[in-house]
């Protein structure tokens, strides 16, 4: 059954006239009579009863009106199903973060694509950045935040935001006086560190470390840069942690600037080479508008 034919259909029975349905449709009325016929003839039935006046609806072309609209509105809901999902409004979106990139944009980023995507499902999930990798490669998720480009060659990455690594000392410990500090001043203190293991970024920073002279002193070791605050607040030492970690912090611990050169802690966007899905497409476009826009770190 030919759908053209089925809207020709519709508009004969609303009208109940083949002139009125020949102008609403911008046809000639031959041609009209013409389609109604074939559908009759392929259908088997008559649909229509036409007099010199009027038409009529048949039972039979009573029920195809019924079930002609359903399926034209079928498939309307089919098309605009497709085109949402070709165009990346309706789908999924699993994101891999650590809690400290919660701590900064990423939060703020969420919300404005959900404004302009509320259809998309999104599913953050916390995890240190080693099982974010694993993660991507797995396909259990779509895009990973992380501080450093990956080495693996079926991932790509994106700078999302730029942000230093500062220092976090107790608010009252000798350096919180300062209003910067060196890294070579840290090398007596003992550090709260991220677990080398845990990230490229953890193994960055005591790169860093050793680039100025000294191996920190653990005090304590964490997977998540988040878990730290605590700990400086308790007293354990000091740490290079991301900048975004001064947010919604206690006010027991001083944040000051690492001069000269800062050890960097930039945010990117890391996802599948051969990711297809428009919707993952559509949500690194817009963070890198969105956040391109708002230079502000934290």
């Amino acid at each position: 059954m030919d759908l053209r034919q089925v809207r020709y259909f519709i508009a004969v029975a609303e009208e109940r006239s083949f002139t009125l349905a020949a102008r609403r449709l911008n046809l000639s009325q031959p041609p009209l009579s013409q389609h109604i016929q074939a559908l009759e003839a392929e259908l088997g039935t008559q649909l229509l009863y036409r007099t010199s006046r009027k038409v009529e609806l048949t039972q039979a072309g009573e029920a195809m009106l019924l079930r002609g609209r359903a399926i034209l509105q079928q498939v309307k809901s089919a098309e605009d199903e497709v085109r949402s999902i070709g165009a990346g409004l309706v789908g999924t979106l699993d994101l891999g973060a650590t809690g400290s990139i919660l701590r900064g944009r990423l939060a703020e980023l969420l919300a404005a694509y959900r404004e302009v995507a509320p259809l998309v499902r999104m599913t953050v999930h916390e995890q240190a950045p080693a099982r974010q990798i694993a993660a991507l490669l797995n396909r259990t998720t779509n895009i990973s935040l992380i501080r450093g480009v990956p080495a693996e060659r079926d991932l790509t990455s994106k700078l999302a935001w730029r942000e230093e690594v500062v220092l976090a000392v107790p608010r009252s410990h000798r350096l919180a006086k300062r209003k910067r500090v060196s890294l070579g001043e840290l090398a007596s203190e003992d550090h709260v560190v991220l677990d080398p293991d845990s990230s490229d970024f953890a193994r960055y920073v005591q790169s860093c470390c050793v680039d100025a002279g000294f191996l920190p002193k653990v005090s304590q070791q964490v997977v998540d840069a988040q878990s730290i605050p605590s700990l400086i607040a308790a007293g354990f030492g000091v740490a290079l942690v991301p900048q975004s970690i001064a947010r919604f912090t206690t006010a027991d611990i001083a944040f000051r600037p690492i001069r000269p050169s800062p050890p960097a802690a930039d945010v990117f966007l890391v996802y599948r080479e051969d990711e297809t899905s428009m919707v993952v497409h559509n949500f690194i476009k817009l963070a890198l508008r969105y956040l391109g826009q708002r230079k502000r770190v934290v």
